[in-house]
């Protein structure tokens, strides 16, 4: 059982250190095993690519790289980055996200 994760798919993130820093956008995976994840936008690579079956020509195409999870903050609901605590949901009894500098849950 490895380290529980502050990102999640689907989490809004901003960007706070390397090439694309500033940058927000849309977790689209997350590798647990590489401590890395795939943001929306973020992080673009050239990737050289045969011809195939889908993609006749061929050519460069732009994608997104990972980005280490060290370098990635969630953004809550007021738009602010913010670290990530954990806590019981009085009404459900379960564990819940919530921003520690606003406090409220992370969906």
């Amino acid at each position: 059982m490895g380290k529980k994760l502050n990102i999640k798919k689907g989490d809004t993130v901003k960007v706070i250190a390397g090439d694309s820093k500033g940058k927000q956008g849309k977790v689209l995976e997350v590798y647990s095993d590489k401590m890395q994840a795939i943001v929306e936008g973020a992080n673009l690579i050239s990737k050289h690519t045969k011809p195939n079956a889908q993609n006749a020509q061929g050519g460069i195409v732009k994608k997104e790289a990972g980005i280490h999870l060290s370098n990635l903050m969630v953004v809550d609901g007021t738009g602010k980055p913010t670290r990530i605590g954990r806590k019981i949901d009085t009404k459900t009894n379960k564990l819940v996200r919530y921003s520690k500098k606003s406090g409220e849950v992370i969906k």
